[in-house]
């Protein structure tokens, strides 16, 4: 019986992500064509990714709700290089990789420095992040032509062998040395320390603002590849209105995932399978004609379930 219960728990999340599976496929068989699973898998991984940093974040105690503008001001920086001072199309993308590390550097800083709550700081750059992107923009969207970006399209919208879309490969590459820090470094260990004892992680001679730090800066440069993506899945398209509400779907991906809002319990793993549920059921009201607004409502309902079940477990 209590095996059974460590098993239950151990693989709740992935048996929960199998019977989505089954049940969407019984829903609407247009579910299960090859071109339709393309769609899913492809536009999960820019929320998938910004996940990714966001579990670091959560693991670590603290919540970043300014990815979705970092993704934004990242998006159009990398743009606005070449279209605004054409500069190579490899030194752009550094640009807003460096941007949206940049403003997780700003997190951290002010966070650890300023011993400041997560909440207030990040929410304070999520509206000077999108800010920026205006001020950048003058409000206006930036346009590049596809066939002067070949390398930024092919990263948002290319497909390896037809089939795997590159930004899902991408996807699957950042989960896997995410997972790997976490499992097998010392700094995941940190992390882990942070979200379930910070103090005594303190007291054992850490540097517990460095680490800090470079959790929210790790959050920050994933948000700027999302931005990276996004331009290339837009066909060359930048707007300082991109991300709007990613914040709030990388958090229910990864609480979804199973991970602890308290900090100390999860994992990458879970954050790719909660990322997965909420693709599939976005996906699944799509096919069936939900609208927008249920569909709202329905992603808010699973939030609340999720994290109640956490809160039980706890």
């Amino acid at each position: 019986m209590e095996m059974g219960k460590a098993i239950w728990e151990r693989y709740k999340v992935a048996l929960g992500l199998i019977i989505l599976l089954v049940l969407s496929a019984i829903v609407s068989p247009d579910f299960v064509r090859p071109t339709n699973i393309q769609n899913v898998v492809q536009r999960i991984s820019i929320i998938g990714i910004l996940a990714i940093g966001m579990t670091f974040v959560i693991l670590s105690g603290g919540i970043d709700l300014s990815v979705g503008s970092l993704l934004a001001a990242s998006a159009c920086l990398t743009a606005g290089a070449i279209k605004y001072y054409h500069l190579p199309v490899g030194i752009a993308i550094m640009i807003g990789l460096l941007g949206g590390a940049f403003f997780g550097f700003l997190n951290g800083i002010f966070i650890t420095k300023g011993k400041m709550q997560p909440f207030v700081i990040t929410l304070a750059l999520m509206t000077s992040a999108r800010g920026f992107a205006f001020l950048y923009t003058n409000g206006q969207p930036i346009t590049l032509e596809p066939t002067d970006v070949p390398l930024i399209i092919n990263l948002g919208l290319g497909k390896i062998a037809n089939v795997i879309p590159v930004q899902t490969l991408i996807f699957a590459v950042v989960a896997l040395l995410a997972f790997l820090m976490l499992r097998f470094t010392t700094f995941g260990r940190y992390v882990y320390g942070l979200g379930g004892n910070e103090e005594a992680v303190r007291l054992s001679g850490v540097n517990v603002e460095r680490i800090k730090t470079l959790i929210y800066t790790v959050s920050g440069l994933l948000a700027g590849l999302g931005g990276i993506l996004m331009v290339g899945f837009q066909n060359g398209l930048a707007n300082a209105n991109f991300g709007l509400g990613y914040e709030l779907s990388a958090i229910a991906c990864v609480v979804i995932g199973g991970t602890s809002l308290a900090g100390g319990v999860g994992g990458v793993g879970n954050t790719v399978i909660g990322t997965l549920i909420i693709g599939i059921l976005d996906n699944i009201l799509n096919l069936k004609g939900v609208g927008t607004y249920i569909q709202e409502m329905v992603r808010g309902a699973i939030i609340i379930f999720a994290v109640y079940i956490s809160k039980r477990r706890e």
